[in-house]
């Protein structure tokens, strides 16, 4: 038993292109396919520049020998900030413009660093006081 559907198989249509009698009837259709075929052949030229991008940015993240990552959660209103000096051009990324901030963050906050530094050290000073006392303490059991 035969049925048309045998008789002629079905005509396999690639997704970009458009058949003539179509392109005939409809200039847009043909407008259509031109802009998708223009923007298909520039994927590659696309791809390869993002590599391109991702290479360049691993070489300076290895070549960064004095820069640290660390990874922050912000608020909302702190990524707003980062975005907008991002956007006006003053930093590449966000990245930047945190690592800027927390620079000068740093710089206006010298006193409340000066401060921590002395408690720090005198924290170590107890530590070791500390230490002799135990190490002295051990020395006279032993005796």
């Amino acid at each position: 038993m035969s049925n048309s559907f045998d008789e002629h198989p079905p005509e396999r249509v690639d997704d970009l292109m458009i058949r003539e009698e179509e392109a005939d009837h409809d200039q847009s259709s043909s407008r259509t396919a031109s802009s998708v075929r223009e923007m298909a052949s520039r994927i590659p030229e696309s791809l390869s520049a993002i590599g391109r991008d991702i290479s360049r940015t691993i070489e300076r993240a290895i070549s960064a020998k004095d820069d640290y990552v660390v990874a922050v959660k912000v608020s909302h209103n702190a990524q707003e900030k980062l975005d907008q000096l991002v956007h006006g051009g003053v930093f590449r990324s966000r990245a930047e413009a945190a690592a800027f901030l927390i620079d000068e963050g740093i710089k206006v906050q010298t006193a409340l660093f000066e401060r921590v530094e002395q408690k720090l050290s005198e924290i170590e000073r107890l530590r070791a006081e500390l230490r002799g006392i135990v190490n002295t303490q051990q020395g006279n059991v032993s005796d």
